[in-house]
């Protein structure tokens, strides 16, 4: 810090805590702060000592500027000096991480026609939280068409594990196209993540990382990541078994909604369509030598994925639940009537079947707006 630059803070500070120390009360006759003991006094203050009460409310008064002036110091000192920040990060982000016991509840009500998502979800990481030692950080990759829930999921799970949710410190949130637009840059951008992605570990023992429009990575981001999601060597000095890292994209949304189609032709409940037969018909879409980044990419080759968490299409009855959740989120009166014409603006597909609203329930919550009053 510049010889300078030190007199003008401490400069500062004096006069921001002469401020503190005079802070209660309105404007005595000089124009000064005016504390309790220049109020209007009686014929006792002005002759002799004075009354008790007046005694025990200057002492409330000293007590309380003593309290607020520490404080003040110790925030000072942190933002200026950098000194005594350690221990109010860490006592703030002990506060922040605990998981909260809601998450299953909350998906098995605000989540629609996603069983198999729901049933992985909650026990990988429920899994993970409870494990005293995991050997390595989860992973779990999302798939399927926009609009069923991927976000939504992503969402719901920052704000179980975080007072602030999404907000929260811990938690990072990539944008393909929007943090790594240009492929000419990618060094640069494989630089930066390693570092965003160090830093967060080393506030935060347990992190979320999110990866939205997965499929737009470019391969190498993918590659540069593999350390963080490996099995942990105890060679570094970051521990990153801890973390959460969730990968969102609509690959496989075909595949996925060609399975659920075909349950629904044969007359069978989409609720009878397995993790095990999904997910093994997911794997070879994505393992095909596509123009994809995960195709390119070692991520399944080296099976650092750990649950591939399918998410399937919405149907007419689904799309009704979710405009029911819009209606009480924005706390409206609903009709089933209204439910009805609501899920009849959405387009819905194959077009002989018109089984799978195409947009999942994105844009539900817009719509409703058409009957407001």
């Amino acid at each position: 810090m510049g010889q300078g630059r030190l007199p003008a803070r401490l400069g500062l500070a004096c006069c921001l805590l002469l401020l503190l120390l005079g802070g209660s009360g309105g404007l005595g006759s000089r124009g000064m702060p005016r504390g309790p003991w220049e109020e209007e006094q009686g014929p006792v203050a002005e002759g002799g000592p004075w009354g008790r009460a007046r005694y025990e409310a200057v002492k409330k008064h000293l007590r309380a500027v003593g309290a607020l002036s520490k404080q003040y110091w110790q925030y000072l000192a942190c933002k200026v000096w950098q000194e005594g920040c350690e221990e109010e990060e860490e006592e703030e982000e002990e506060k922040e991480s605990s998981p909260s016991p809601g998450l299953e509840a909350d998906l098995n009500e605000q989540l629609h026609g996603q069983h198999l998502a729901k049933e992985v979800v909650v026990r990988a990481v429920q899994g993970f939280l409870q494990s005293p030692q995991p050997q390595k950080a989860l992973v779990l990759s999302f798939h399927g068409w926009s609009g069923t829930g991927k976000n939504f999921v992503a969402r719901m799970l920052a704000s179980h594990l975080y007072r602030h949710g999404l907000k929260s410190k811990c938690v990072r949130v990539f944008i393909s196209l929007f943090h790594f637009p240009y492929h000419k840059y990618v060094d640069s951008y494989k630089a930066q993540l390693k570092k965003q992605i160090s830093e967060t570990v080393q506030l935060c023992k347990q992190s979320l990382f999110i990866f939205d429009e997965a499929e737009k990575l470019h391969f190498s981001l993918l590659d540069a990541i593999k350390p963080f999601m490996g099995r942990y060597d105890n060679k570094g000095q970051v521990d990153y078994r801890r973390s959460i890292f969730l990968f969102l994209s609509n690959l496989g949304g075909n595949t996925i909604n060609e399975v659920a189609l075909d349950f629904w032709r044969a007359g069978r409940a989409r609720e009878e369509i397995s993790m095990e037969f999904l997910e093994q018909r997911l794997r070879l879409e994505l393992l095909e030598p596509a123009e994809n980044s995960y195709a390119h990419s070692h991520l399944l080759e080296e099976n650092l994925i750990d649950f591939f968490v399918p998410f399937l299409p919405l149907e007419y009855h689904h799309v009704k639940l979710c405009a029911r959740d819009a209606f009480l989120a924005r706390g409206l009166p609903y009709t089933e009537a209204a439910l009805d014409e609501v899920a009849r603006m959405m387009v819905f597909v194959p077009k002989e079947e018109k089984l799978f609203s195409a947009q999942g329930c994105k844009s539900v919550s817009q719509r409703i707006n058409y009957f407001l009053p």
